[in-house]
């Protein structure tokens, strides 16, 4: 890709990372490479929001096991909407601490009550761990989103890149199980089963995201080539989207993922869901948490937030 297709805000992040010579994430073991990513992640945010209200939860996954979430409020007061959020990073890296900022901006801009899950994570577990936990979760809150201080009547799910994929799954599921939805929240979502869009030949060598580390997160994730084509990875493979919560859909322009993003809005419109597509112009992927650099990220989040206040309020 050219240079002139990014900004000059985001042509200097990326001119900063490339003079810091870090070594790539897909070059790491995966446990250095969450170390890393972790050191990195609030670099560029706006200044971390206070809130009168952060607790630390325990959700219960269907093998036992214990996920950990944390719950944002703007208010102590409620009962308030709610939205569970799914953290980006390849169903590998990222974490609740990497994805803290933004939580917190959604929940203040928007008003609403936000949960961020610490799914479990590749490949130490491999698909479909991440997606039945982004579920049960969901299913856990909807059943107890009163015990919170929540309205069980006003849920919405959302996430940024492989947490884009869990969100987009969970409105599939969430409509299979007759649990209505007022909105998912699908930020630059992984939705294909190959990376085979001309965006993934355009930006292969990245910047950000690229072909080597797309393909290195999802060896980590995947058992074989079938599991790439299940549409819990794949929700374009989805057979059926009609009837899924309305979405919508932030993407970046110079990002791997755009087509696919598009394609799956695209998916979602022909099947009759209302779809709000935003493509924020001259950024890439990851661009929504660099607020304190990227005007467009502060835009993102503002777009977002505004989008759940609509479909709650």
């Amino acid at each position: 890709m050219t240079s002139t297709a990014l900004t000059p805000q985001m042509r200097s992040v990326i001119d900063r990372m490339e003079r810091a010579g870090r070594a790539p994430l897909h070059s790491l073991p995966p446990a250095a490479a969450r170390k890393a990513y972790a050191l990195g992640a609030d670099v560029l945010e706006i200044p971390r929001p206070a809130l009168p209200r952060v607790e630390d939860l325990t959700l219960p996954a269907r093998d036992g096991h214990g996920l950990p979430a944390r719950l944002y409020a703007p208010q102590t007061g409620g009962p308030l909407p709610l939205l569970l959020y799914t953290h980006g990073g390849g169903f590998t890296i990222g974490s609740i601490e990497t994805h803290d900022t933004l939580c917190r901006e959604l929940a203040r801009q928007a008003g609403c009550m936000v949960v961020s899950l610490d799914y479990r994570l590749a490949p130490e577990h491999k698909f479909p761990t991440a997606a039945n936990d982004a579920w049960d979760a969901l299913a856990w809150l909807a059943g107890n989103a009163a015990t919170l201080g929540a309205d069980p009547a006003r849920l919405a799910v959302g996430g940024d890149s492989a947490g884009g994929t869990l969100a987009a799954v969970n409105a599939i599921l969430a409509r299979d199980a007759g649990l209505p939805l007022a909105l998912q929240l699908l930020i630059y979502p992984g939705t294909t089963a190959h990376q085979d869009t001309p965006s993934h030949r355009r930006f292969a060598d990245g910047p950000v995201l690229g072909e080597a580390s797309i393909s290195w997160f999802f060896a980590q994730y995947v058992r074989s080539r079938a599991d790439r084509d299940d549409w819990r990875f794949a929700p374009l493979n989805a057979d059926d989207v009609e009837g899924v919560a309305p979405a919508w859909v932030g993407l970046a322009e110079c990002d791997p993922l755009v087509d696919e993003g598009s394609a799956y809005a695209d998916k979602l419109r022909a099947a009759g869901v209302p779809v709000d597509l935003e493509i924020y112009r001259g950024v890439t992927h990851e661009f929504i948490k660099m607020g304190r650099a990227i005007p467009e990220a502060r835009t993102a989040q503002a777009d977002a937030a505004r989008a759940l206040r609509t479909a709650f309020f």
